[in-house]
């Protein structure tokens, strides 16, 4: 049986939420993302973005269709929104991107609005299907159907949403810049020195010219040199006002 109910102490330490101000949170529905990789909208307007002050409140400005996550309206208070997501609140005219910080936690990030029309998709694998058709599937649950194969596991998508179109590619090959989504350097950017590949059931490993390395499960490429996307700046100690 699955449980309805969440409490504040054992919630995900990736979400940005007091412990001890109430008992209860909101547990998110099953979705593209797992729960300890997204945050329910209703934390996100009350807790993260302090549009309300009580989960009705939420509710309330979720009902009026005003809150779109990747370019489509979400009603559900209980959707995550989990990395690389793009939420628009159309009342405010502010948009956001979901990223991990330096201290592991899912982070906010304010974009202009031109940025948000798209976002960064990982490809996690990819199948053929009937007819010589090729599908790939992303790290949020997306499939797309392409006429070749053109794009391996690992490479990222700029894709725009919602029409899920590819805008660009960027393979994981040397000098790539990529954001560590978990690990040790969780939020740092790295560049790729080169990917040594397991012939074992363990996952192949991504060394850097940083001087680290990691499993290629917590890499997520942003960029050929650059990033594409803003990075969030936390320190290791915050300064509670």
């Amino acid at each position: 049986m699955v449980k309805k109910h969440l409490k504040r102490l054992p919630a995900p330490r990736s979400w940005r939420i007091e412990r001890k101000t109430s008992f209860w949170t909101t547990r998110p529905s099953p979705g593209a993302h797992g729960a300890a990789e997204s945050v329910p909208l209703a934390l996100i307007l009350r807790d993260m973005l302090h549009c309300c002050d009580t989960a009705r409140e939420a509710r309330a400005i979720l009902s009026s269709r005003a809150v779109l996550v990747d370019g489509r309206v979400v009603t559900n208070p209980k959707f995550g929104v989990g990395v690389m997501d793009v939420l628009a609140i159309k009342t405010t005219n502010v948009q956001y991107r979901m990223l991990v910080d330096t201290l592991g936690r899912l982070n906010l990030v304010s974009i202009e609005p031109e940025q948000a029309h798209w976002k960064l998709c990982r490809i996690e694998d990819k199948t053929t299907l009937r007819g010589g058709t090729f599908q790939v599937n992303m790290h949020d649950g997306r499939n797309l159907l392409l006429s070749k194969s053109e794009y391996a596991p690992g490479t990222t998508l700029k894709v725009a949403v919602p029409e899920q179109k590819v805008l660009a590619a960027y393979p994981m090959e040397a000098g790539a810049a990529v954001l560590l989504i978990g690990g040790q350097h969780v939020g740092e950017i790295g560049h790729v020195e080169r990917v040594e590949r397991t012939r074992n059931p363990r996952a192949n490993v991504v060394y850097f010219r940083e001087g680290f390395s990691t499993d290629v499960t917590k890499v997520f490429v942003v960029g050929r040199e650059t990033p594409e996307v803003a990075i969030p700046q936390v320190s290791a100690i915050e300064v509670k006002a």
